[in-house]
């Protein structure tokens, strides 16, 4: 009945999402048993290295005093350069393997699993390689990169400020010239994951600040790099002046920086810093979704091996008839998401292999409702994963209140939930007239299961139904944007699932049945309420 994760995930990326055929029609073939192996090794490092320090690590938490940011995770994180992690899907020309998206996907899920304040380092430096990437000149591409994808040097993304959160054109960090190509930047910056720490010889920070011609608003921010320690191996102008108390992810570093005339240089054109930051947000997008699959995997795997063990009743409580409807209910979410999760990736990998400007649109879809989809699943999850240890599951002990406790961040970083599902219908939906997710309902409507063609088609009328308050009345529209991404989320995953029973149903037949019994009418529901919000 049970299945690890790995093993999920190697049947996903090589029997679900088709990652073998991908590979081999580019004509770099990966083997399902080469991707097996990367996946089972990536599965022993988190297993060995990261799970059994995670608990720890959580109750000791990032230390800040007189400024310097010490952390739990130094010989941990050594042990990662060491391993060549880092390194897993960055491009071969900058020292990367040039393994797919995928694989790195998994990477993220089975870290996130093992201890999310950790791998929270890793995957923003992923997001700040996948920027410069695209967006670096040849010079700063030589001199940054192969740092940062062998993992010696981390990076971190410096967007928010006191009074810019979500509304970054109201930014006031500014970068004066200093003549050949420097710039000095002065501002505060907050929230910054990774912001300050120990582990690395030398962190890589993207800054969004302004020129002092920038126009206003969002069209007059540029975006920047600096290092902490500059070529000269001097100490740059910047400095951490705390971090957060936080409910969660108590060892990760979240730090207050301050950039007192930071020698930093522009990445990309003036002005068209969001554009080049969007190449990094959306990186972490698809890693803060994953994430939220990770929790819902780490809630399972401490639920289920309790429920195993505690007897009440004269019987295991995993034989009781509602805490075994909570454990299914975990597992199909979880695996839902995972599959889901390799899905998106998988677009990555078809356009970064192929050129297909198709999986772009479909990422581009795709992105937002597996950011919100599956990390208000993890929150979710992660609480149901309490009520299974019953009391035990508020003693912090048991170890599930701490992913109730790091998952709660993850609907509302890197773009909440909210500003997601605005960005699905009226960016991603509206763009082409729902084209597009009308061609990924076509495809959901092919499984050969009527709950599903149903669930779509259904889905396929509240397209039509909000694209059409749209054009009348935006606020309208977007105030029931979060309830159409929820609705497209259950049934993406009912797709997921239903794909994965199609190619083993002895394995994957009995979750993916409970979840369109049980879960997919969720659907109906969230389109119910559209329709009643609509007419209202």
């Amino acid at each position: 009945m049970t299945s690890t994760a790995a093993a999920d995930l190697i049947f996903g990326l090589n029997r679900v999402v088709g990652l073998p055929a991908l590979t081999a029609a580019a004509g770099a073939p990966l083997s399902a048993a080469d991707i097996a192996q990367i996946v089972t090794e990536a599965d022993r490092f988190c297993t060995e290295m990261l799970l059994p320090g995670a608990q720890a690590a959580d109750r000791a938490g990032a230390v800040y005093a007189n400024g310097v940011v010490t952390t739990p995770y130094r010989e941990t994180y050594a042990k990662w350069v060491e391993g060549g992690w880092q390194s897993l899907s960055a491009p071969v020309e900058h020292g990367g393997q040039g393994l797919p998206a995928a694989l790195w996907i998994a990477m993220t899920e089975l870290g996130m699993a093992a201890d999310t304040s950790f791998m929270l380092g890793p995957l923003l430096t992923a997001g700040a390689i996948d920027c410069l990437v695209h967006h670096a000149t040849p010079d700063q591409a030589a001199r940054l990169l192969p740092k940062m994808v062998s993992g010696e040097w981390t990076g971190a993304m410096c967007l928010t400020e006191p009074g810019a959160g979500s509304d970054l054109g109201v930014l006031r960090c500014r970068a004066e010239p200093l003549g050949e190509g420097r710039y000095a930047l002065h501002g505060e910056k907050i929230f910054i994951t990774w912001g300050e720490q120990d582990c690395s010889e030398n962190i890589v920070y993207l800054v969004l600040a302004r020129l002092p011609d920038a126009p206003p608003g969002s069209k007059g921010i540029s975006l920047f790099a600096c290092t902490k320690v500059t070529e000269a191996g001097a100490r740059n102008a910047l400095r951490a002046a705390g971090i957060e108390r936080k409910m969660g992810i108590h060892a990760s570093p979240t730090c207050v920086m301050l950039f007192e005339g930071a020698e930093a240089e522009l990445v990309g054109e003036p002005h068209r810093g969001l554009p080049a930051m969007f190449a990094m947000m959306n990186n972490a997008r698809l890693g803060v979704g994953t994430q939220g699959v990770a929790h819902g995997a780490a809630a399972l795997r401490l639920a289920e091996a309790y429920a195993e063990q505690r007897v009440q009743g004269g019987r295991p409580i995993a034989r009781h008839p509602d805490v075994a409807r909570m454990l299914m209910e975990m597992r199909a979410i979880t695996l839902a998401g995972r599959l889901l999760a390799l899905e998106t990736a998988l677009a990555v990998d078809r356009h970064a292999l192929t050129g297909d400007a198709a999986a772009l649109e479909r990422l581009a879809l795709l992105t937002p409702i597996l950011k919100a989809w599956c990390t208000d699943r993890g929150v979710e999850t992660a609480s149901t994963g309490i009520q299974v240890h019953g009391g035990m599951g508020f003693v912090e002990d048991a170890g599930a209140a701490q992913v109730l406790r790091d998952a709660r961040i993850a609907p509302i970083y890197e773009g909440t939930n909210g500003i997601q599902a605005i960005d699905l219908l009226v960016r991603k939906v509206a763009k082409d007239g729902g084209a597009a997710m009308r061609a990924l309902l076509a495809e959901v409507k092919r499984v050969p299961d009527a709950r599903l063609r149903g669930a779509a088609e259904t889905l396929e009328q509240a397209t039509a139904a909000v694209l059409d308050a749209q054009g009348r009345d935006a606020d309208a529209a977007q105030s029931v944007a979060v309830a159409y991404l929820e609705a497209a989320g259950w049934v993406l995953g009912g797709w997921m699932l239903a794909r994965a029973a199609a190619e083993d149903s002895d394995a994957y037949g009995l979750v993916a049945e409970f979840y369109l019994r049980r879960l997919l009418p969720r659907a109906g529901g969230r389109v119910a309420e559209i329709a009643g919000a609509l007419a209202a």
